[in-house]
């Protein structure tokens, strides 16, 4: 929650430069109290687990906030109750008519497939476009963020040899961005893809920053438009079983299943994960929501642009 301070206090000026979030009285009485609006496009197979997975970390902030998930009208999911979507999800097209403060917008198991080749790619595409106008910021996963840096930037994606699959060391290149407040000079996040894209490309746009990178999964997190959009390669939301179940779900049935790296005690499924990520998770979405959604949101929803 914001430090409520006199107007003009010398103290707000060094706070802010250390990202406290501070409030003024004139903001603080100006100020419209209402929930934040957050909406998920879950693309994942497994819905329930991915809704489970964004709201656990969500809900580790004071702030209040309401939730809404979109579906895709030109794609049905196979893996989720049809009662299930109906209650709780609601068209693109719908969703679409409003503003939120924030957007999440996750993997999908379509990655080793061309972008033009996947069947709701025109959809998608307009709802990255929507959200560009009428989304204060926006997370994309995975290949939620490989298909949209392609969409707005032309970045590609590269096929791997072996799939990116563990958990990895990873680097905030500036530890002074706010995304990073509390976090230490390295932080673990889980993987699990057969695609990448690469530095080389995206260094060559001025609008996108790399501002985490791993010395195993490369590229790790990119932003863009000062942080109004952050493009997530791995998987920090994933709960602590989620690599070990994708892990025995593919044994048998897949030629290039390996062994989640730096995941299992001593290398042994047996043993159990080694759970190293959720501190930083919690981290990353709590001040995504704080910075750059709350801080950020205009007192007018309806003045985002």
């Amino acid at each position: 929650m914001p430090l409520r301070l006199p107007d003009r206090l010398p103290a707000i000026d060094i706070l802010k430069r250390e990202n406290i979030f501070v409030m003024d009285e004139t903001r603080a009485h100006s100020q419209q109290i209402r929930p934040l609006r957050i909406v998920i496009l879950n693309l994942m197979p497994l819905k329930i687990t991915t809704e489970t997975d964004l709201i656990r970390l969500l809900s580790n902030t004071p702030l209040q906030m309401e939730v809404y998930f979109m579906k895709l009208k030109s794609h049905t999911s196979k893996n989720t109750p049809v009662e299930h979507m109906m209650m709780f999800y609601k068209d693109s097209e719908e969703l679409m008519q409003q503003k939120f403060d924030g957007m999440i917008i996750t993997g999908a198991p379509v990655e080793t497939i061309p972008y033009e080749n996947v069947d709701y790619w025109r959809e998608i595409n307009r709802i990255f476009d929507w959200a560009r106008c009428n989304v204060q910021s926006t997370l994309y996963l995975c290949w939620g963020a490989m298909a949209a840096l392609y969409h707005f930037y032309g970045i590609p994606k590269y096929q791997l040899s072996t799939k990116k699959f563990g958990i990895f060391t990873t680097y905030p290149v500036d530890e002074r961005l706010p995304i990073f407040r509390g976090f230490d000079a390295m932080f673990y996040m889980p993987h699990s893809r057969h695609t990448e894209v690469r530095a080389c490309d995206i260094e060559k746009v001025p609008d996108l920053h790399i501002i985490a990178t791993s010395p195993e999964a490369g590229v790790s997190i990119v932003s863009s438009r000062q942080g109004r959009e952050f493009y997530i390669l791995g998987h920090l939301e994933y709960s602590p079983d989620t690599l070990d179940r994708e892990y025995h779900r593919d044994l048998g049935k897949r030629d290039d299943v390996e062994l989640p790296q730096h995941y299992y005690y001593d290398d042994d499924p047996a043993k159990g994960p080694i759970v190293c990520w959720r501190s930083a998770a919690n981290l990353f979405y709590s001040n995504w929501i704080n910075y750059y959604v709350y801080q950020e949101t205009p007192f007018n929803i309806g003045d985002i642009r």
